[in-house]
């Protein structure tokens, strides 16, 4: 697979310029491309505007936006485009007529190996790839706006759109940090299916005279725990935008309940938007109506996805709630309001719609079962992916359970070589659910979370005692437990995006599933106090330089990275009790600063002898420690040491960290730290 590292983007209006920002600010080398001056010179006022933003509320510092507009380069003229350039993607206007004329310009300027992907929401991915001289290096894509903030996109390959096309359109889209729904070509695709019925359903209910669109809006809003209603959403993104949505799903499906209702038809003929008003309040009845539809056409159309095998149902689940930012997903709404009812609800919508409820899904009686661990083997290398990017792949019961069979099922095969784990969207793995450890605090259930955290011990186990090269891809996000999900691997790759963090201590607990004694068999004691007691946020240089990350490369480099590995087999040394790169200022400041010497003057909360509070980096540590609890820091330390002292028994440490979880969950600092964490607060710690 030949990576992608150059884009261009045909289309310089908000969309376009959107997509163009978003690749530049993952390093990408960006062509933005539009017929003239003025439009180019708009969207890099956009990009400008957003990025400025950006500046006052922190995201960025005004170097790394300035570095950011340094890899767009303005272009008029799709003729004008580079030949070399690695992936083109056109954003103009939803019209095939016009797309298609780009695409053959595309043709004639650019190189063999460049691939063309059209951003659109409606059109059939297959028609345009037809239309085009490289069917097999053309795939579709919908970005959800806006580009630069959505994580979602769903990639919609042809039928004849090759392995290796579709897998380097992937990585350009994972190393952008979204979150990838491969979808088949259908009308709509995935979100829009049923998101686009949902809001006509609404005009539908307000046209009949169910309720006002206050009302409907306050009824959607509390059914689907959203922050917006569909008339509040369709004014948002233009009227104009759902009536042709609509109109196109009724004529390609054949759905004439899809057809635009008359009132939204008016409304984009008088150029108006939404009367939405503050009288929301309607009689337990309309509200009923109104639920009923709702829910109704939405778990009608989304099993349709399923019977159609456009994507799984946790994908749709996922769509919904990362593109649209829903709660919960259309099934998880039907477990969570009971199968049967939902069953029911969309028997009604489908007789009204005219079609028949796919079976599957009329024939429920017991909840859906969901899975969030998903397994693809390429020749003797298994990758398993934890697929649960709506929470940052967090850690739960099910998760760790799939996660389990899915290591079992790996290592009883003698054709897997290689195990790969990976996360989807752009962590790696942000931790353990913190509401499990709170709801069970709250619930006096404490032998709970031994049992979960055991079985947590037992899962890394099965990494650690393969006979199976293991590796993580901790491309992203690695935090907490998912830290230390990758650290009982062989290997971890990385990239520039790559973040660790131990954050255990600031919530009042301590890593749990070996952070406590691997790390420091890794990185030696004086650097696992660095990252664990102080909770510093590691980016890729000091993973590295710590050797917590085994190999920091370039994102076209991941694949290659993985296959030298699988050949390479197993370390010689995983756990050489020393930093990598001593030299690395992280290294070095850790190795002077958390010396066995300076332990007690840090346990007091003094500054070490030959330190200066004053200093930036002496400062920072001194403030972090000061912010833990401090009965967690103690334990952290404590079980640190213990793995100096078990030494090469990484066993008997591990039962160590396991036996002081009842006194740590038991503290009033553990409840204190995780609900402030949920609750988006400094926790205030009384040593209890």
């Amino acid at each position: 697979m030949r990576p992608v590292e150059s884009v261009a983007i045909i289309g310089a209006g908000n969309m376009g310029s959107g997509i163009a920002q978003k690749s530049a600010q993952e390093r990408f080398q960006v062509q933005m491309v539009d017929r003239e001056e003025h439009w180019v010179a708009r969207g890099q006022t956009i990009i400008s505007d957003f990025l400025d933003e950006a500046i006052e509320r922190r995201i960025f510092r005004e170097n790394e936006v300035a570095d950011i507009k340094g890899r767009i380069t303005g272009v008029i003229g799709t003729e004008n485009v580079a030949a070399d350039t690695d992936l083109v993607i056109e954003a103009v206007f939803e019209d095939f007529d016009i797309k298609t004329a780009v695409f053959a310009t595309l043709d004639k300027v650019c190189d063999e190996h460049t691939i063309l992907a059209s951003n659109t929401s409606s059109l059939s991915v297959n028609a345009l790839a037809e239309a085009t001289g490289r069917p097999d290096r053309f795939v579709g894509l919908h970005f959800f706006y806006h580009p630069a903030k959505n994580r979602l996109i769903e990639i919609i390959p042809a039928e004849t759109t090759s392995k290796e096309s579709l897998d380097a359109v992937e990585q350009y889209c994972k190393t952008m940090g979204k979150v990838v729904i491969i979808c088949k070509d259908r009308p709509g695709f995935v979100v829009n299916r049923f998101f686009v019925p949902w809001l006509n359903e609404a005009c539908l209910l307000l046209q009949e005279g169910i309720a006002s669109a206050a009302a409907i809006d306050a009824v959607a809003m509390k059914a689907f725990r959203i922050g917006m209603g569909p008339f509040a959403l369709m004014n948002l993104t233009g009227p104009p935008i759902a009536l042709h949505a609509t109109d196109y799903l009724a004529e390609q499906l054949d759905c004439p309940r899809y057809t635009g209702a008359a009132n939204l038809r008016s409304m984009v003929e008088a150029g108006e938007m939404w009367v939405i008003g503050e009288d929301d309040d309607c009689n337990e009845e309309a509200a009923a109506v109104i639920r009923e539809r709702l829910l109704g056409q939405t778990f009608a159309v989304a099993s349709q996805i399923v019977a159609e095998e456009i994507c799984s149902m946790e994908d749709v689940d996922r769509g919904a709630k990362v593109g649209l930012r829903w709660a919960h997903g259309p099934f998880e709404i039907a477990n969570r309001m009971g199968i049967g009812e939902a069953v029911k609800m969309a028997s009604s919508y489908a007789d009204c719609a005219g079609f028949e409820l796919p079976k599957w899904f009329a024939r429920l009686s017991q909840p859906l079962e969901f899975s969030y661990v998903d397994t693809v083997i390429d020749d003797d290398i298994a990758t398993v992916r934890i697929n649960r990017p709506e929470a940052m792949n967090a850690l739960n019961e099910t998760v760790v359970e799939q996660l389990g069979a899915a290591l079992d099922s790996l290592n009883a095969r003698e054709d897997i070589s290689t195990i790969v784990l990976d996360g989807a969207g752009k962590a790696f793995v942000a931790g353990a659910d913190v509401k499990f450890f709170v709801d069970k605090i709250r619930a006096d259930t404490i032998p709970d979370i031994y049992d979960f955290t055991a079985y947590g011990h037992e899962v890394l186990g099965k990494l650690e005692d393969s006979d199976k090269t293991t590796i993580a891809l901790t491309t992203g996000l690695a935090l907490g437990g998912g830290l230390e999900l990758a650290l009982a691997c062989d290997y971890r790759v990385g990239t520039r995006r790559s973040q660790f963090r131990f954050p255990e201590t600031s919530i009042g607990i301590y890593p749990g599933l070996g952070g406590t004694q691997r790390t420091p068999r890794i990185c030696g004691i004086e650097a696992a106090r660095f990252a664990v007691l102080a909770g510093n946020f590691l980016d890729a240089s000091s993973a590295a330089a710590l050797g917590l990350l085994t190999h920091l490369v370039g994102p076209a480099e991941v694949e290659s990275t993985v296959a030298e590995l699988a050949n390479t087999g197993k370390p010689a040394n995983k756990y050489p009790a020393s930093p990598a790169d001593p030299s690395h200022p992280a290294a070095t400041f850790a190795l002077a600063f958390y010396s066995d010497a300076n332990m007690a003057a840090l346990a007091s909360g003094e500054c070490p002898d030959g330190f200066d509070a004053a200093d930036k980096m002496v400062g920072r540590q001194l403030k972090s420690l000061s912010r833990t609890a401090p009965i967690a820091l103690a334990m952290a330390s404590a079980l640190l040491d213990d793995a100096v002292t078990t030494g090469d028994d990484l066993n008997a440490g591990l039962a160590l960290e396991l036996e002081r979880l009842h006194d740590i969950f038991g503290t009033a600092d553990a409840l204190e730290g995780l609900s402030a964490l949920i609750e988006g607060r400094r926790p205030t710690y009384t040593n209890a």
